[in-house]
């Protein structure tokens, strides 16, 4: 079995693995407030393990930097005053070197703290704090594809990768799931998140979930029927989002000579109507399944038919919002603000990405956005 101080060696080196292709000046750019700088990401996850474990559990330690707490909080109000998180790209200083010099130092006093036996406490919160890295490293993959793709010259991230660029169905057809009262919820003894926790129990109708999630080809098939511009198929603010931004096709497609392309992370390429639909948000996704005469699951059928499914491709939206289970319980202090203080205005998707680190997805994980957001490796499973 992997110790702690193995696992935790392996998150860190693998959100560092993540950052080996960029360029000094590609750690530090900010194109859009909702996806922070690279820097940033290597700093707060380094903040993280030095706020929460190190300070108040390592003896005789100092911290790297008194500033770093402003600069590297993200939400945690109860660990004090942050930087604006639109403002995260303006930090030119501290510089990179210096970031990589923090997380170096965080790690040093990590690994003496783990050389000893600790507590179950500080068990619960490392194993917290990985799981939080982990998060932050498919963010940092994502906000990474964004910045590039926001520049005029497309470059790719890594020309070498095989990840993220090749992802078809292995299924087609439905599978049928009948009615009944089902339990939702994390029923292992584990880790997982908070937001997971509350055993209940729901009614579920009998349905039939698409065993694929939508194909480029299929979407383009919704985009040639004018869906973007037939407002019977939006919701009312969906349809605003529609008209606001001028959109006509998911983020990073490009329509040039009748041909679709779109920005990948191994550059610009002709979009492959086999592959897997991705970068979509919920508005287009209700939109879509409203033109198929179809609709999204919920969070609660998703779960119940997750055993037969084969998903981790994409996030895949659920007409679910983002609510708490039954006996939802906050932790005290900072901990507490990790999930439930966003069970507002979003709405939950399950299953994982290709971008998704591994060991970090389950059937009962619950992520969430606003229903506009695109940015993440989002796709489409239909029910009917």
């Amino acid at each position: 079995m992997t110790s702690l101080k193995q696992q935790y060696q392996e998150v860190r080196s693998y959100t560092q693995h993540i950052c080996k292709p960029l360029k000094t000046e590609d750690y530090v750019v900010q194109v859009a407030d909702f996806a922070s700088p690279a820097k940033w990401h290597l700093a707060h996850t380094t903040w993280f393990f030095e706020t929460f474990i190190l300070i108040p559990n390592l003896e005789n330690y100092t911290l790297y930097n008194s500033d770093f707490s402003f600069l590297f909080n993200s939400y945690y109000n109860n660990a004090g005053d942050r930087v604006l998180r639109a403002n995260r790209g303006n930090m030119t200083r501290p510089t990179v070197d210096e970031v990589y010099s923090y997380r170096k130092y965080v790690d040093d006093s990590m690994i003496q703290l783990l050389e000893n036996k600790i507590s179950i406490e500080i068990q619960n919160l490392l194993t917290l704090g990985l799981n939080h890295e982990q998060q932050h490293q498919e963010l940092l993959l994502t906000d990474i594809k964004y910045m590039f793709g926001q520049n005029p010259l497309f470059p790719p991230y890594n020309t070498e990768t095989t990840l993220l660029d090749q992802e078809q169905n292995t299924e087609s057809g439905y599978v049928k799931i009948e009615e009944g009262v089902y339990k939702i919820g994390y029923k292992n003894k584990d880790f997982c998140f908070d937001n997971e926790l509350g055993v209940h129990k729901v009614y579920l109708h009998k349905f039939e979930i698409s065993k694929g999630l939508v194909t480029n080809k299929e979407y383009i098939e919704f985009i040639e029927a004018n869906g973007y511009s037939n407002f019977n198929l939006w919701l009312d603010e969906g349809w605003s989002w529609v008209q606001k931004n001028k959109k006509n096709a998911p983020l990073y497609w490009h329509k040039i000579k009748n041909d679709w392309f779109y920005y990948t992370l191994k550059g610009f390429k002709k979009v492959d109507p086999n592959n897997i639909l991705k970068h979509i948000s919920f508005y287009e996704a209700m939109a879509f399944a409203e033109w198929k005469g179809m609709r999204l699951p919920t969070e609660f059928e998703w779960e119940i038919a997750s055993s037969k499914l084969n998903w981790g491709q994409r996030w895949e939206w659920t007409n679910s919002t983002y609510l708490p289970y039954p006996n939802f319980k906050k932790a005290a202090g900072a901990i507490g603000e990790y999930n439930g203080k966003f069970m507002i205005n979003q709405m939950v998707l399950r299953g994982a990405s290709i971008a998704t680190s591994s060991n970090h997805s389950r059937p009962s994980y619950r992520n969430f956005f606003h229903a506009q957001e695109q940015w993440q490796f989002t796709g489409i499973r239909l029910v009917k």
